[in-house]
């Protein structure tokens, strides 16, 4: 049964990031994989105090489908979701929202998100250092 998703869901690619902070994950999609019992606030908080840094991309991305709100319509919505911040190279997503509503009794759904990245540094690296840094398996030592 897939993963009840909410507003304030965290997804993180699974890595050793997610074993450094001591996070408890359950696979969701792919590599992602959603934070239990943590929202954006708490783990912004973790992040900060293992010295590192929890980025907050201003940019939301939306995907609709039409239909009822359903767990495996959502699911293929942040799957839509998740490719788009693949391909930037980000490690995160935030859901910001899921709004249900009906235009001329046509009922349809937004699936909303923000980005988040986590890393060592405090300036946002590169989208060519945010793709290498991801094919590395081992962290570097935060000193």
């Amino acid at each position: 049964m897939p993963l009840t998703v909410q507003v304030g869901t965290i997804l993180v690619q699974k890595s050793p990031i997610s074993e450094l902070l001591g996070l408890e994950i359950e696979r969701y999609s792919g590599t992602y994989s959603a934070v239990g019992a943590l929202d954006g606030r708490a783990l912004d908080r973790k992040v900060r105090a293992a010295g590192w840094y929890f980025f907050f991309m201003a940019g939301e991305v939306k995907v609709r489908f039409f239909g009822t709100l359903g767990a495996k319509k959502i699911q293929k919505a942040l799957t839509r979701i998740l490719q788009v911040v693949k391909n930037k190279n980000f490690n995160g997503l935030e859901v910001t929202g899921i709004v249900f509503k009906r235009f001329l009794g046509v009922p349809y759904t937004t699936v909303s998100a923000h980005s988040r990245h986590i890393q060592a540094s405090c300036y946002l690296d590169s989208a060519q250092e945010r793709r290498a840094y991801q094919r590395v398996p081992e962290l570097p030592a935060k000193g």
